[in-house]
């Protein structure tokens, strides 16, 4: 596989960093960190990516993509996660969108795409339910066809930013009767003010509010925003869930917390000797440095797929496992080096970076990436796919 860099690409890196510089300002930084603010941060970030054009590389240009190659996305990627920028609105632009261009209809793609793509629109993902989660297929909220609405009714859960949302996209059971629990359900787009939403917060372990438990009494939805077919959801839904799973493996974004990390370790400790210097923190430090590079190649290979027109296939399951353990080992390894050091070094050169990745933030990662390991799918349940789609078990 070729992996070098063109001058093209080279070229386009610089100008990246360039935009990262001027456009991703402290301000905003700080703004992006706040529970209070990160809403309003986002989206005026997300407008930023937009007026440039940068805000949807994934998508065909015809909708608004940016027809970048796989290596120009891979750049981008790279750098705007070492530069601690976040992408846009998730579920808008990488979950939901899919779906629209690849299956939705010449109305709700003229309507949804543009109001994603200039984040006017904020979505959330009601996939799960109190009594469905790695058995998706299970689920039980159902939509009832009432003259020209469905009638929705049930509840989801671990539903993220669900209380930050203007729209929710939703699998909901159309067909009880169908012969297969995978048949019969539709994909169906939901306003969340619509009358009979409520909207629960859940407090995770982490201590924050970014989960919600989302019910829905006698919700009337139009027929027209049922995507696709009726009854077709499912197979909708594994397409979207290739990306989401895709999305999850978090590669860039992983490996800058790992160079924080490096950095962090080494400063020196109060016994002057940095722990950057232990034989036992370069083992593990190495043994995550192998896995992030193997993992690097992994998704090179999905967005060259994706870039000549496919889809990710069962890689996004082998992104999503190994990407999440990668992830989990980084937070491990910053839990423990944070602890060593007492949670901050104020007196370091990069301070202000280091205290809110290594002090408070710290414990809240650790915590909260506990979950990465089963949302998107558990990885036991990719491990299945994997199983099921390449040995054809």
């Amino acid at each position: 596989m070729h992996t070098q860099y063109t001058d093209d690409d080279a070229t386009f890196r610089t100008e990246v960093r360039e935009f990262l510089v001027h456009n991703y300002s402290d301000d905003l930084r700080q703004r992006m960190g706040n529970a209070d603010t990160y809403r309003a941060a986002l989206i005026e970030w997300q407008k930023i990516l937009h007026k440039q054009g940068w805000v949807a590389p994934g998508w065909p240009v015809e909708h608004g993509g940016t027809g970048w190659t796989h290596s120009q996305r891979f750049i981008f990627d790279t750098e705007r996660a070492s530069y601690g920028a976040p992408d846009g609105n998730l579920f808008g632009l990488s979950l939901v969108a899919p779906v629209i261009y690849t299956f939705g209809s010449k109305d709700q793609q003229d309507h949804f795409l543009p109001r994603i793509l200039a984040a006017e629109d904020w979505w959330c993902q009601g996939y799960s339910e109190p009594g469905s989660g790695s058995d998706l297929a299970s689920l039980q909220t159902k939509a009832i066809r009432d003259g020209d609405d469905y009638v929705v009714n049930g509840a989801k859960i671990w539903t993220t930013n669900a209380h930050l949302a203007d729209w929710i996209f939703c699998l909901v059971r159309t067909n009880p009767d169908a012969a297969r629990k995978q048949e019969g359900i539709s994909f169906l787009l939901i306003d969340m003010k619509s009358p009979g939403i409520t909207v629960n917060p859940i407090i995770s372990i982490d201590g924050r509010h970014t989960l919600n438990q989302v019910t829905f009494d006698d919700v009337r939805v139009p027929l027209g925003n049922c995507v696709g077919e009726e009854n077709k959801g499912w197979t909708y839904a594994k397409a979207l869930l290739t990306h989401e799973r895709t999305a999850t493996a978090g590669v860039s974004d992983s490996k800058r917390q790992l160079n924080l990390l490096k950095t962090y370790a080494a400063a020196e400790a109060s016994n002057g000797r940095p722990i950057i210097e232990d034989a036992d923190f370069q083992r593990r430090l190495a043994e995550i440095q192998v896995e992030m590079l193997a993992l690097e190649y992994t998704e090179l290979r999905v967005l060259s797929t994706v870039s000549r027109g496919g889809a990710p296939g069962a890689e996004s399951s082998f992104l999503k496992i190994k990407g999440t353990e990668v992830l989990q080992a980084v937070q491990t390894l910053a839990m423990d080096l944070a602890g060593l050091y007492g949670g901050v070094l104020s007196t370091d050169a990069n301070s202000a970076a280091l205290e809110h990745e290594f002090g408070p933030q710290t414990r809240v990662s650790y915590m909260y990436g506990r979950a990465s390991t089963i949302y998107s799918g558990s990885n036991e349940v990719q491990r299945n796919v994997i199983a099921k789609a390449i040995l054809g078990l």
